[in-house]
């Protein structure tokens, strides 16, 4: 199997999410009666408190989980099933094999598909350039900060040029600047590659800052609350943070926050 890592995704993949619901062992409801459609390509931030079912909902839209009602469907191009490559998820802690290096761990999922390996070495340098750590690929996970782990893991999740890219708060335990400049730079990677993004925080200045639309969802079970597109411009740098539009549209997402909290 060739990779042509060359070439960025072509177009995101559309998510179909219908009455969808979760109820555990126990009688524990997580998610209730959820329904939505993301357009391929958009990028769409789910925002909640803790605990509210949000990673839930996105366990279910990676296929990690399965809803106890209703059903997701996940469509590139009339395909309502896309291959393992097609979508990526990056989770909370960065999971990284401590006993391979940098370029090996990037290069992980493309061995697991069967990748050639002179082809997936060439698109796990391409994917570390990206992320702007081409110069560590030899370095072991234990040689790293925490902020560099986490370019790691979304190089990794970024190798196969997935059209979904899902993420479950991956810079949460960061310090806040270096938590900005991962914002920036996933923004930055997401206009180039034209893949569908899904980011679950309970931030609201992240969700305001990544999103093109925001969905914010109630204290568990989740409901949504709130579905609301962001004013604000596609090109988007730390001054922005600064500005009374950014602070109008997070006034938003809080007053909807604080009515369900």
């Amino acid at each position: 199997m060739m990779v042509q890592s060359d070439t960025p995704a072509q177009s995101g993949t559309q998510i179909v999410v219908d009455g969808v619901g979760r109820k555990f062992d126990g009688g524990m409801v997580a998610v209730e009666n959820v329904g939505l459609t993301v357009a391929a390509g958009e990028f769409l931030a789910i925002l909640g408190p803790s605990g509210s079912g949000k990673s839930t909902l996105l366990r279910m839209i990676a296929g990690l989980d399965r809803p106890t009602s209703g059903s997701i469907q996940i469509n590139h191009n009339g395909d309502e099933h896309p291959g393992r490559a097609d979508v990526a998820f990056v989770f909370q802690d960065a999971h990284l094999l401590p006993w391979r290096n940098v370029l090996r761990n990037v290069a992980l999922p493309l061995e697991l598909i069967g990748v050639a390996k002179s082809d997936r070495i060439a698109a796990a340098r391409q994917s570390l350039a990206r992320v702007g750590l081409a110069d560590v690929e030899r370095l072991y996970p234990s040689q790293l900060s925490g902020g560099m782990r986490m370019r790691v893991s979304l190089a990794r999740a970024l190798v196969s040029q997935p059209k979904l890219l899902l993420l479950d708060e991956p810079f949460a335990a960061l310090d806040e600047i270096t938590r900005q400049q991962l914002d920036e730079q996933l923004r930055r990677l997401w206009q180039e590659t034209g893949m569908t993004v899904v980011f679950v925080t309970h931030s609201i200045m992240e969700a305001t800052f990544l999103a093109e639309r925001a969905i914010v969802v109630s204290k568990r079970p989740a409901r949504i609350v709130l579905d609301h597109r962001l004013a604000l411009p596609p090109d988007r740098t730390s001054e922005l943070r600064g500005r009374a539009e950014f602070a109008s549209e997070m006034g938003i997402l809080l007053a909807a926050l604080e009515k369900n909290f």
